[in-house]
């Protein structure tokens, strides 16, 4: 179980991102849960960004909290998503999440799959 919030933010919300998050949260079951956030290997671009509700905390999870949104990271996930922003956009033909995250290279056409590189150690410094 992870013991403490860490010390650095590994990703932040937006305000229109934690907006989002706190109304899903207030207008369903998912009161007092937490958003849990990642990446997994997939997509014609390698990687795709993964999020879910829990309730759980693994042990070597990172646990951050930005504008009262409490945020689980998978720990595989950390040096992918380190300095990224999560927004929630509204257009005219859609609506939803999207990440802005300096560590991303590219993206595919369908905007579903990215590719990634981890970020550099001197980056988690800069985090602090």
């Amino acid at each position: 179980m992870a013991s403490a919030i860490s010390r650095f933010k590994v990703m932040t919300l937006s305000e229109a991102a934690a907006e989002r998050a706190r109304e899903i949260m207030t207008e369903s079951d998912k009161q007092g849960a937490m958003l849990r956030v990642g990446v997994r290997n997939g997509g014609c671009a390698g990687m795709s960004y993964t999020m879910d509700w829990t309730r759980e905390i693994g042990a070597h999870d990172e646990l951050i909290e930005d504008k009262g949104v409490r945020i689980v990271i998978d720990p595989k996930a950390v040096l992918f998503l380190l300095g990224t922003e999560m927004d929630f956009e509204t257009t005219k033909l859609s609506s939803g999440f999207v990440f802005r995250n300096p560590n991303q290279t590219s993206a595919c056409g369908c905007g579903e799959s990215v590719a990634i590189e981890p970020a550099r150690p001197e980056a988690l410094q800069a985090s602090r």
